[in-house]
């Protein structure tokens, strides 16, 4: 599809990952896209998304948000739109000052970003949520986790600002919560943040899923549900084993779908994609994070295959042509994500049993990064399960889609990884 091309621009900040995908469509209406960065470089996970022949110019946030204002004013904005989480903040400044119509509130900026405030936003909307304390007190959590009755339960620490599950750690009942405590509140982490305060939670029971939405003018609409499939790895919690496709004809798509919606006028979220994860629970959904951006690692285009549509496109036909987009979605092929474990690191052999991956009836997509020789780390994050790779299925029956995820699985565990040596003493 294309269009009369128009002067005005799409602003993306951080257009990595899913968020690449933005300048292309918006290039289908004959709309032009600026990249504006908010780090000092891509994230190594996100460099084969980025491509600076995309955009129509390059800027950088240096930390003066006056002179990246006036030139992007003079460009004439048509939207911003934050491309990955790192982007998010600097994406609701931006959009306050150029297009104050477009704006989420203000007031609710870091409750779309910094876990801590989400939290309070949720409970002054009387939104439910996972019991949880924000600070960099170490007696304020004791004194939580006994006024919680929580000392003898599992719990989670985690940063309030970080992404793709970095530093998020199980804590089983009885163990020192202080260890991971003490370990990330200080430290930088892979999103240049200060980790200067740190989230301790309930841990929440239940199955978990990712509800993607795309907002305009206060309206949510539902682009598609998926359900997390999660393990944990070693020490490590929430390492990403799969993620599998929703119909919306599931009995608890309406609860879910009403809980993001709740979730999202908590926040401030009236414009734009947002990506929210959900633990439903025996007492109902708790919201894990809600992130303002699309989903990431490709999910919009792979959207397009399980729904014919996507949170990105119909952001993308909203500002272009002001198409408003529908409430819900509907699911025309089963799809499944099925996301590569190192279970310990090492240097890894035997890779060439995984080209049997393509001859798979249900095959859609690999993004398998494996090659003999190569030196991988036991995965601890989404990151890290990124730089191995995934395979995508899809297919209009569910039970080959799960066949062949099972032979995956089979060809993952065929792999040899040899650990490392021991150093000689």
């Amino acid at each position: 599809m294309t269009s009369s091309p128009t002067s005005r621009v799409a602003v993306i900040v951080d257009p990595f990952s899913s968020g690449a995908q933005y300048a292309p469509e918006f290039a289908a209406f004959g709309i032009d896209s600026v990249a504006v960065s908010s780090l000092p470089e891509v994230p190594a996970a996100y460099a084969d998304s980025w491509d600076a022949t995309r955009y129509r110019e390059l800027l950088a946030f240096d930390g003066d948000l006056e002179p990246l204002v006036g030139r992007l004013r003079a460009l004439d904005p048509l939207c911003v739109l934050a491309g990955a989480e790192s982007g998010v903040e600097l994406a609701d400044r931006l959009a306050e000052r150029l297009l104050p119509e477009q704006a989420n509130p203000p007031a609710l900026s870091s409750a779309r970003r910094d876990k801590g405030a989400m939290a309070r936003a949720l409970n002054a909307a009387g939104v439910p949520t996972i019991r949880q304390i924000c600070t960099d007190d170490r007696a304020a959590v004791q004194a939580w986790i006994d006024r919680e009755g929580l000392a003898d339960s599992d719990l989670v620490v985690k940063p309030p600002k970080s992404g793709s599950t970095d530093g998020v750690t199980r804590v089983p009942a009885g163990a020192d919560w202080r260890v991971p405590f003490d370990a990330q509140l200080g430290r930088i982490n892979q999103w240049h943040n200060l980790n200067d305060r740190m989230m301790v939670q309930e841990y929440a029971r239940g199955t978990e899923y990712v509800v993607d939405t795309f907002s305009h003018e206060g309206r949510h609409g539902v682009a598609d549900i998926c359900r997390y499939g999660k393990i944990d790895n070693g020490e490590q919690m929430a390492v990403y084993e799969s993620l599998t496709w929703v119909s919306p004809t599931e009995p608890d798509v309406p609860a879910l779908s009403d809980y993001a919606a709740a979730v999202l006028d908590a926040v401030g979220l009236r414009n734009g994609a947002a990506h929210i994860e959900i633990m439903l629970t025996d007492g109902g959904p708790r919201l894990i994070e809600i992130n303002c951006r699309p989903h990431g690692g490709g999910h919009p285009a792979f959207n397009l295959t399980a729904t014919g549509d996507s949170q990105l496109h119909r952001a993308v036909r909203w500002f272009a042509r002001a198409e408003a987009p529908p409430a819900d979605y509907r699911l025309e092929r089963h799809m499944t994500v099925v996301f590569l474990i190192a279970r310990r690191s090492g240097t890894v052999s035997g890779t060439a049993v995984l080209d049997g991956i393509e001859e798979l009836e249900s095959y859609h997509r690999s993004a398998v990064k494996l090659s003999d020789g190569d030196r991988i780390e036991v995965t601890v994050d989404l990151l890290g399960t990124l730089t191995l790779g995934f395979v995508v299925l899809a297919h209009e029956d569910r039970a080959q889609v799960d066949r062949d995820a099972a032979a995956v699985r089979a060809m993952e565990a065929a792999l040899v990884i040899t650990p490392d040596p021991v150093p000689a003493r």
